[in-house]
């Protein structure tokens, strides 16, 4: 058995990841701790999973002005204290980095302990704390196509996200059932990722009519803090019933991605990463303030393979006509659940818990060896 400590709070991005393979990882025989921080998110993400073992670290994010800034600076070092006792009192054989301001502590406790580094890089633009600690990696985790200077390529593998193993594709009846929705017709579905988007959840309600005039069902994910769930209905001219769905938060990706004809979403990676394994044409609208625009990097890798289209928040005027269009386009649509169902070729939890146990076994040797007594 090994000790692997997890670093994946901030973000579902991150954290939901590090739920998939600390599930795979645990269900071996391993023992995992996966640090989170008090976000909300996490707070809510967490909740069905009470078989993991999580702890809440210190931390907050970097952000702009002085006292902010100041803020973060000593938010880091009170995390990188608590890492360092953290790696002394559970003597991992190993610790994995989601990315976020929760693995340079904890990266840096590891390597000062001489205890072997992973990091995984979600987005096609990998991200500053990445960036920062890739050099301190004994294995740095990839999508495909994805390069990074400073690493040496046998520490790279190509394994992608992993997905929680909830997430499935399923037959759209019986995501409605037990979504407690009705479909006269068509469904689209809004996701704003983790920490939802304001752009998107007021776009559905401005334009909320005329696609329900057009047999439109909708399903917002709002956000945390974003809204309370309601319902609003709309008799269309022809007397069926439509409506728009708005709810929070879900439990359930597998059945929202999967109900739905079409998807307006983020283009985070953990959004895509389910798109793709519940085989959901899709429309992505990218945050324009994301760290070094890696939304749009992710999307538009989306958008080149062919799984779905991408359209900028500026163009959203154009939105709920791309909508109306795509929606009853089936050849499109069929073409990019083709697409789709070829891009979900492997199981990345697998391969990435696969590979983290040989690298906490090859430390637990080498450990053995050095406590041997000479003879």
């Amino acid at each position: 058995m090994s000790r692997i400590l997890i670093a994946c709070g901030g973000t579902g991005g991150h954290l939901a990841p590090g739920i998939a393979v600390a599930e795979i990882l645990q269900k071996q025989g391993h023992h995992c701790v996966l640090l989170i921080s008090n976000k909300q998110v996490d707070s809510a993400l967490i909740q069905k999973y009470g078989h993991l073992n999580f702890m809440k670290a210190p931390g907050m994010a970097f952000a702009g002005g002085l006292r902010k800034m100041a803020a973060s600076v000593w938010s880091l070092m009170s995390g990188m204290v608590f890492a360092r006792n953290l790696v002394k009192e559970e003597k991992p054989d190993l610790v994995l980095l989601f990315g976020g301001f929760l693995s340079v502590g904890l990266g840096l406790a590891a390597r000062g302990s001489g205890v072997p580094v992973a990091v995984h890089e979600a987005n096609c633009c990998p991200g500053k704390a990445v960036r920062l600690i890739r050099r301190l990696a004994n294995r740095v985790y990839l999508p495909d196509g994805v390069r990074m200077k400073g690493v040496a390529p046998e520490r790279i593998r190509y394994y992608g996200y992993p997905v929680r193993r909830e997430i499935k594709h399923c037959l759209k009846a019986d995501a409605w059932k037990r979504m407690g929705i009705e479909v006269p017709k068509k469904l689209l579905v809004v996701i704003g990722g983790s920490q939802g988007a304001s752009a998107l959840n007021n776009w559905v309600l401005e334009n909320f009519e005329e696609l329900a005039e057009s047999g439109i069902t909708i399903y917002c994910v709002t956000g945390l803090g974003k809204s309370s769930k309601s319902v609003v209905e709309h008799i269309a001219t022809d007397g069926t019933r439509i409506t728009a769905t708005f709810i929070p938060f879900s439990d359930a990706m597998g059945d929202v991605i999967s109900a739905a004809d079409l998807v307006v979403s983020r283009a985070g990676a953990g959004s895509i990463a389910e798109i793709i394994r519940c085989r959901a044409p899709s429309i992505l609208i990218p945050y324009p303030y994301a760290a070094d625009d890696h939304q749009m990097a992710n999307a538009m890798m989306h958008e080149r393979h062919g799984a779905g289209m991408l359209l900028a928040q500026d163009d959203m005027d154009q939105l709920t006509q791309e909508v109306k269009e795509l929606m009853f386009n089936d050849w499109l649509l069929a073409k990019f659940k083709s697409n789709l169902e070829r891009l979900d070729r492997y199981d990345s939890g697998n391969m990435i818990a696969k590979d983290m146990e040989a690298l906490a076994k090859a430390r637990q040797l080498r450990e053995a060896e050095r406590l041997e007594p000479i003879v």
